[in-house]
């Protein structure tokens, strides 16, 4: 019993030891980046890497936090009504490359007088949501007390994708002021199954 004990507090041990040096490794081989992002509008947009959706801006960090390989690679900032904030970066082994957000209205997009309201309730709710083949923001930001996206009457096409988990779609038809609730949980799948949509 006591020596099964001091093998695990041995195993303990090496990994704290270990995994610190692991991990400083691999920073110096990659480049970090950081988002800096002021306005809602700004945090809660969709970043794309090399054509790759990744996540939006204000979760990207933690966890969540970006690294690349050394080299060239084009950063593209997405968020419906304003115009793409893109950026060419060179990466250098172990740097760290700070990106700020800032998104500008775009001065073409147009609103109807008259909406309907979707609600979104998905699982996880971090997944991307496209309208018609835009990128409209993520589940989050439509569901919820108080949270909704407003669209023109009519039809449209609903894509709700993340990288690793199968694609939900669906069509509406929707009347003016009519409101309805897409509800669905994303069901686990492999990068390779990800929508076109996620990847330009």
């Amino acid at each position: 019993m006591r020596i099964a004990f001091n093998r695990a507090l041995l195993c303990s041990l090496v990994c704290l030891l270990v995994l610190p040096a692991v991990s400083r490794a691999q920073n110096q081989v990659m480049g970090r980046l950081q988002f800096v992002a002021q306005t809602d509008a700004d945090k809660k947009s969709g970043v794309w890497i090399d054509g790759q959706y990744v996540g939006y801006v204000d979760e990207l960090k933690g966890d969540k936090e970006i690294y690349l390989l050394p080299g060239e690679h084009e950063v593209s900032v997405r968020q419906a009504g304003y115009v793409d904030f893109t950026q060419k970066l060179t990466v250098e082994p172990g740097k760290e490359i700070t990106i700020n957000v800032s998104m500008q209205k775009d001065p073409r997009a147009e609103y109807s007088q008259v909406t309907a309201e979707i609600k979104i309730k998905v699982a996880p709710d971090r997944a991307a949501v496209f309208v018609d083949g835009a990128y409209a923001g993520t589940a989050h930001e439509f569901g919820g007390i108080g949270r909704a996206m407003l669209v023109a009457p009519g039809k449209h096409h609903i894509k709700i994708d993340l990288p690793g988990y199968r694609t939900f779609d669906t069509d509406v038809n929707l009347l003016p002021r009519q409101k309805v609730t897409i509800k669905t949980k994303l069901e686990p799948g492999s990068i390779t199954q990800a929508d076109p949509a996620l990847r330009h």
